[in-house]
């Protein structure tokens, strides 16, 4: 049964669990073009504004899902109400056509995973098509298919520097990573990244830098839409 957790996407209608980072972008990449992506699940803070997971601007949101060409179902939690909120989307996503979640895990246990747990609730199969492959396999595909991201977020007791923010993932820089002795896809939240062009868009998300902000071990790098 978990094997299929990989092939459950295909010739299948799915919803994509979006964060706008590279690993979801890459799943949602390969849930388009094996399947049909009806939209886009993306889980806000309870202010509306930013994602909960990468705290990005719902302006950015907006942008990279106008540029993707997907409907976005969202909504705002706390993380005592995630988990309900979650399924509701999924029941909503579900009643549109929605056969299949689709999320960008990697390293996802087979037993006591949260997502096979509610979409079993909702009646929907669990799609992981990175599921077990590779870190660096996995981000050298994202790099090989064009797809153009930033980073945003640094855990500076990860090994990560200030430095390392506003850097483009490419090969040369991921192999700086591995030689500093970071993982490559960042899965043990060494950093996070806004994906902000690749072949699944149909234009490039015209970004400006903020200033960056400390908290805690963390420093981040807040995105702004770069409007004319």
């Amino acid at each position: 049964m978990h094997d299929q957790w990989k092939t459950n996407a295909e010739n299948r209608r799915s919803i994509v669990s979006f964060s706008g980072g590279k690993d979801s972008s890459l799943a949602l990449y390969h849930a388009m073009h094996k399947g049909t992506v009806l939209g886009l699940i993306v889980m806000l803070e309870e202010q509306g504004q930013r994602s909960r997971s990468h705290a990005m601007p719902l302006d950015i949101i907006r942008a990279q899902a106008d540029a993707i060409g997907l409907p976005v179902y969202m909504t705002s939690s706390s993380w005592s109400d995630y988990e309900t909120k979650f399924i509701d989307l999924l029941h909503q996503a579900k009643a549109h056509g929605a056969e299949v979640l689709v999320t960008g895990d990697i390293d996802m246990p087979q037993h006591g995973c949260w997502h096979d747990k509610v979409t079993q609730q909702v009646g929907l199969k669990l799609g992981m098509p990175l599921w077990l492959r590779p870190h660096k396999q996995v981000v050298e595909e994202f790099i090989s298919l064009g797809f153009h991201s930033v980073i945003v977020t640094v855990n500076l007791k990860l090994g990560m520097r200030v430095e390392d923010l506003g850097k483009t993932l490419n090969l040369e820089y991921i192999q700086e990573l591995e030689d500093r002795g970071i993982d490559p896809c960042g899965e043990s939240g060494e950093f996070h990244t806004t994906v902000i062009n690749g072949p699944i868009f149909n234009k490039a998300i015209p970004i400006r830098h903020g200033e960056i902000v400390y908290h805690e071990e963390y420093a981040f790098l807040p995105l702004e839409l770069d409007q004319p």
